[in-house]
């Protein structure tokens, strides 16, 4: 009988082993394909714009050094492709690890106030003229703004304050950061400023230049960076914090980090780009039912597939409306919005 019952258990566990394998194969490609999706997009909005340049001249100009089509696909175009990778990366990344760290499904960088406070910090620097002074000091301001909102949270949670409390914390911090930009933009008397000011209340990655992609990529890969190193840790989370105390986790630290990494991918995403709402939100949710609910299992997924999609929404903008008078910002709020709603309604019903 025991013979019996061992060999049952190994012949349980071989299946369950296997099945595990054949699961991380599948999630493996399908992180490639995401990877690969992402570069794919990133090469077709080289080739998008008002100049009518064919592949091969943008080729040509991606390793040349003068001529029309190096001035488009150096100076323009690249920098807004690598800029849509970047800025989808870290929303994406943030909203797995939000979602994971506040064991809430609807956090994401957009709904919990942190682009919008990143939105205000790049717009004090700009109104105070504080940008014009050195360049580093918008993205600073920017973070610096993500970094005090994504605290107040961490603050919250620390409170016991549940998932319904820290979205509204989320809507009142948002809201608040609004309206002091509202109250920027009617102040401002340089013309320059109200126009940045108004291109970072609605997102946009029109006229980007290498300079922003080299202060904003190195913090964003840092932030994504910071984020990947709590994904174990948020993985203890799901269990309660004292299941993870008892497991050696230390709970407090994975908040810190969390906060961080999110200021610091947000905040400089932000200052690059403006705000780009509910791209942490929907993208963890398409990919969860692949990935499972583990976030040490889904941050990178969704930073891939984050940049995919906001790749995809810029060369959507541009073919939508060629003089791009829709800003990215909105176009991802006008698809994200509905899918926040589906979320709560199906929220709701399952519980």
């Amino acid at each position: 009988m025991n013979a019996v019952s061992t060999s049952a258990l190994d012949a349980t566990s071989r299946r369950s082993a296997g099945s595990l394998r054949r699961r991380d194969l599948r999630t493996g490609a399908l992180t490639l394909g995401l990877g690969l999706l992402a570069l794919v997009l990133a090469a077709m909005s080289l080739l998008i714009g008002p100049a009518a340049l064919s592949a091969k001249e943008i080729l040509r100009g991606l390793f040349s050094g003068h001529g029309t089509a190096s001035v488009v696909a150096q100076q323009i175009r690249l920098p807004r492709a690598a800029l849509a990778l970047f800025v989808g990366g870290a929303l994406g990344a943030s909203g797995a690890a939000l979602q994971g760290l506040f064991r809430n499904p609807l956090a994401e960088p957009g709904v919990t106030g942190v682009t919008s406070a990143a939105g205000l910090g790049a717009v004090v620097a700009f109104y105070f003229g504080f940008a014009a002074g050195h360049p580093v000091l918008l993205p600073a301001f920017a973070i610096l703004g993500a970094l005090a909102s994504a605290s107040i949270l961490y603050l919250l949670s620390r409170a016991g304050a549940g998932a319904v409390a820290l979205v509204l914390g989320g809507v009142a911090i948002a809201s608040l950061a609004t309206a002091l930009t509202a109250l920027a933009l009617s102040l401002s008397p340089n013309p320059y400023a109200m126009s940045e000011i108004v291109m970072w209340m609605m997102g946009s990655l029109k006229d980007r230049t290498l300079s922003d992609v080299a202060f904003a990529a190195p913090l964003v890969a840092l932030g994504i960076v910071v984020l990947l190193t709590t994904a174990r840790g948020l993985d203890a989370l799901i269990l309660g914090e004292e299941a993870a105390h008892s497991l050696g986790v230390n709970v407090h630290g994975i908040r810190r980090r969390v906060v961080l990494g999110v200021a610091l991918a947000t905040g400089a995403a932000t200052a690059a780009a403006g705000a780009v709402s509910f791209v942490g939100l929907v993208v963890p949710h398409l990919l969860r039912p692949f990935y499972g609910y583990e976030p040490a299992r889904l941050i990178w997924p969704s930073t891939l597939g984050a940049a995919a999609l906001v790749t995809a929404a810029d060369i959507a903008v541009r073919l939508i409306s060629p003089d791009e008078k829709l800003p990215l910002g909105v176009l991802t709020a006008i698809l994200g919005a509905p899918f926040f709603i589906w979320l709560i309604l199906r929220m709701r019903r399952d519980a």
